[in-house]
């Protein structure tokens, strides 16, 4: 068992993938020989050729357009968007044809493109390098969207998005690619779609994903001192949401704190809250609480710790739920 960092665990998910299907192919905006700009494909041009690690323009729409039009031929297309702030020019192709194509044919033509983007802030960058877009995909009928928080779920979770017959987004929480853990290449893995409570807990149900679950644990490790007892969730997907776990995990604690880095207006706490309230509304001591970005563009990386929820923010959220 070795320790790998979450962009390296992708980088063999990857190369275990396509020794497995010779009809996977990797494209994107310097994927190929430089390695992707966070060296996430690095090695996989010069050991599977540039037939299948396939450097592209630089045109977003080009590259899902071709995805899509392989996929229509029996390839599996795992397509890199370099940044977040990048994707707007290929949502065209991706909502209005990639997210269809396997429905509008009544299952007749599936459409196994992966779409990798790296996601998020906290690395110093600017805006279109650290945007949260997830619910515009999410919001998309026809699209899975997932996002690991750790090495051992992006090894595995990148592999299963592959093998999937729909088209998956799977978001990388960038600030999160160097962060270690061992892993076991030989363990069996949850389902893509399943959440995970990480952290088992009585007092509050705190739920995140991606680059937000370490903050979260963080907190339930700060709240631990105080005498509080934080049950932590990973929710992993997106769409689909594993419900069964999350109102699980409500009906035992009887409130709820949803944390995401992008803006809580309109975002996935919305609808996990709107769900919730729902489904477990005798059950909840306290209105669903969000924590998240706020609803501004991205400001410079100089603001950015202050713009980012962060271990206090998802306390301060806590101690008002707890309040009620």
């Amino acid at each position: 068992m070795a320790q790998v960092t979450l962009g390296k665990a992708i980088n063999t998910g990857l190369r275990a993938a396509m020794e497995g299907d010779s009809k996977i192919v990797i494209m994107g905006e310097d994927v190929g020989k430089l390695g992707g700009v966070f060296r996430v494909t690095d090695g996989l041009q010069k050991d599977f050729g540039e037939s299948r690690v396939i450097d592209t323009p630089l045109s977003e729409s080009g590259i899902i357009g071709t995805a899509i039009g392989m996929a229509l031929r029996g390839y599996r297309p795992v397509c890199e968007i370099q940044f977040d702030g990048f994707v707007y020019p290929a949502y065209d192709q991706i909502v209005s044809q990639l997210a269809k194509i396997h429905y509008r044919s009544n299952g007749l033509c599936p459409m196994p493109v992966t779409v990798r983007i790296p996601y998020g802030g906290g690395i110093g960058a600017v805006e279109h390098h650290s945007e949260s877009p997830e619910a515009y995909f999410a919001h998309t009928a026809g699209l899975k969207v997932v996002s690991p928080s750790n090495p051992v779920d992006a090894y595995f979770m990148i592999q299963q998005a592959i093998a999937c017959n729909d088209p998956v987004i799977f978001f990388e929480p960038k600030r999160r690619y160097w962060e270690k853990a061992d892993l076991d290449m030989s363990q069996t893995p949850v389902g893509l779609h399943d959440a995970r409570i990480v952290r088992p807990g009585s007092d509050v149900t705190v739920v995140a994903y991606g680059p937000m679950v370490k903050t979260a644990l963080d907190a339930a490790a700060a709240a631990e001192a105080e005498g509080r007892d934080l049950e932590v969730i990973d929710l992993r997907s997106m769409s689909p949401i594993d419900w069964p776990v999350l109102l699980g995990s409500v009906r035992k604690t009887g409130r709820l704190v949803v944390v995401h880095e992008a803006s809580v207006f309109l975002g996935v706490g919305a609808e996990i809250a709107a769900r919730v309230s729902e489904r477990a509304f005798y059950s909840l001591e306290a209105p669903v609480l969000r924590v998240g970005g706020f609803a501004t563009p991205y400001p410079p990386s100089r603001l950015e710790e202050d713009y980012l929820p962060d271990l206090d923010r998802v306390l301060d959220a806590v101690d008002r739920a707890l309040a009620f």
